[in-house]
């Protein structure tokens, strides 16, 4: 839909809490903006220091290109068979200067100065054209403020959209620091139920038109925090149809969506047994526009594409296709909205590092959209073939067997079961079953960085209800004391922070293989494989 066809932001300033609606403009600023801006003006106004007396004259920093990375998964990559790649690497030369030899260059003397908590030149354009190009918001008055990540971002929409004693729509499995930085000032998760393509639209409704404030001691959610790829932990994601029916959901029970996106380009396709994949075409290089309009097509579209009213603030980070450390990050969401965000920052981090701008402007600028777009294509491949060779290891050490769930959090996936490969002697007893037991399960996740397993710890030879959290850390403290650390899965729980919650993710695992050489992912299954066949007694004694 063009621009011109999409309608105005719907009046949802009733959201805005009574935190948010008072704060004011900051006092240093308030009445100057109009003539700072002003051609010729002379300031005296400000604190500022004088970047005479900054001591860095440029910065200089070999980039990689954007066609760094093959665009198909025909082979491993050479990034990721040693921990050395600097001899690999294709790069360019650029330098920041202080003062630029061009009038309106990126430049050190205003990116390391005290700055606004909205995207800068050079990188307000760029951001405007990916948006409109890769998420086309369906509502005309979208823009854009930048943050130091989405961490900051998060914390500054539930301050600029939630009061005390109100509590936050989220899916029942969810990344933890967001529930943990809510909890402190008495806003409460509140978990709706998953499937296979994440929260489910039905129970969201249930629980919405069911909500009865008296029994929950709080008003009904307005607020929702949902992470729609590549789902952290469970690495789900959802459909075009899902996404439709609960943003159809939220409009008509006017809740807030806050969409928290970092593995959107990390959309990795399904995975195939690697004795079934057909080698693909070698494909590398640059991406014609044709090519970068194709890619962005075969992305699933966000929560904005759907967003008519402008109910939708949605989180962006370069920490996951740039650098973590370079803190930066923005919102897309309507103009009342981004006034109130920004309000809130100018009191708390007030504009992400000059440092990390600077260096970020400078890529983006250097590969230009097209080239960014080859980069995102590119890493994809890259972390797909993580993830393939991750489950090819798991495949080799296990059997595993491929079966529909027909419930719980997978409901509508295909579900591995793996059982042990080791030959065991036919001295066998009702305590040690035969090999064919399941030990754990998963299912390949088809965007993100993890894989969330589950442990049958029903299986354990002397299981009885109510052993679940002890064999769980049992499990867990045997594969660390063996040099193996998996991520506990109870952290998860949506309701974990809560003091006295019952909520629990006894047997469940979050492991990721975004972070290790292949080498390492495959010595971690083999460690995991011995320690969890001895856990099981699959072992011959």
């Amino acid at each position: 839909m063009s621009v011109e066809k999409c309608a105005q932001s719907i009046d949802l300033s009733h959201h805005l809490s009574q935190l948010s609606k008072a704060m004011v403009i900051s006092p240093l600023n308030g009445g100057l903006e109009k003539y700072k801006s002003q051609p010729g003006i002379l300031s005296l106004a400000g604190g500022w220091p004088s970047p005479a007396y900054f001591p860095i004259s440029d910065i200089s920093a070999n980039i990689l290109v954007p066609e760094s990375f093959g665009l198909s998964p025909t082979e491993l990559s050479t990034f990721l068979s040693s921990s050395h790649h600097a001899t690999k690497e294709k790069t360019q030369a650029v330098t920041i200067p202080k003062y630029p030899a061009v009038k309106g260059d990126i430049n050190l003397a205003m990116l390391l100065q005290y700055g606004q908590a909205v995207a800068q030149a050079q990188l307000q354009p760029f951001l405007k054209q990916f948006i409109s190009e890769v998420y086309c918001p369906a509502f005309r008055d979208w823009t854009i403020l930048i943050n130091t990540g989405s961490t900051d971002g998060w914390s500054r929409a539930v301050m600029t959209l939630c009061n005390p004693g109100e509590g936050i729509l989220c899916e029942e499995w969810t990344y933890p620091p967001a529930m943990a930085s809510i909890i402190p000032f008495n806003i409460k998760p509140v978990p709706v139920p998953m499937d296979g393509l994440g929260m489910k639209s039905d129970d969201l409704e249930n629980l919405l038109s069911r909500w009865d404030p008296v029994s929950r001691q709080m008003p009904r959610p307005r607020v929702m925090y949902v992470v729609p790829v590549g789902q952290n932990p469970s690495g789900s994601t959802m459909s075009v149809a899902r996404k439709k029916q609960i943003y159809d959901v939220c409009v008509k029970y006017d809740v807030i969506i806050v969409e928290d996106d970092p593995y959107y380009f990390l959309q990795l396709g399904t995975y195939t047994f690697k004795d079934d994949r057909s080698p693909g075409a070698t494909s590398s290089g640059k991406l014609s526009a044709e090519e970068s309009k194709r890619y962005v097509s075969t992305l699933i579209p966000s929560f904005l594409n759907f967003d008519y009213e402008g109910r939708v603030i949605r989180l962006d980070t370069f920490s996951k296709i740039i650098a973590p450390g370079s803190r930066l990050g923005w919102f897309t969401c309507n103009p009342v909205f981004a006034e109130r965000l920004e309000r809130q920052g100018e009191t708390s981090a007030y504009s992400p590092c000059g440092f990390g701008q600077a260096v970020i402007k400078k890529i983006l600028t250097h590969w230009t959209y097209d080239g960014y777009i080859c980069w995102l294509r590119g890493l994809r491949t890259e972390y797909q073939q993580r993830r393939d060779f991750f489950i090819d290891c798991l495949a080799e050490e296990f059997h595993l067997h491929a079966a529909p769930a027909v419930a719980g959090v997978w409901e509508g996936c295909t579900v591995y079961q793996a059982s042990s490969k080791v030959k065991r002697t036919t001295d066998m007893t009702e305590k040690h079953p035969a090999r064919d037991r399941t030990m754990f399960s998963f299912v390949p996740p088809i965007a993100g960085m993890f894989l969330w397993m589950k442990l049958h710890l029903d299986q354990y030879p002397s299981f009885a209800p109510g052993d679940e959290d002890t064999l769980d850390t049992k499990f867990w403290t045997e594969l660390a004391e063996n040099g193996v650390l998996f991520m506990p899965g109870w952290k998860f729980a949506a309701n974990a922070m809560i003091k006295d919650s019952d909520s629990t993710g006894s047997g469940h695992f979050r492991v990721s293989f975004s972070n290790v050489d292949f080498a390492d992912l495959k010595k971690a299954v083999t460690i995991f494989g011995r320690v969890i066949r001895e856990f099981f007694r699959e072992e011959d004694l």
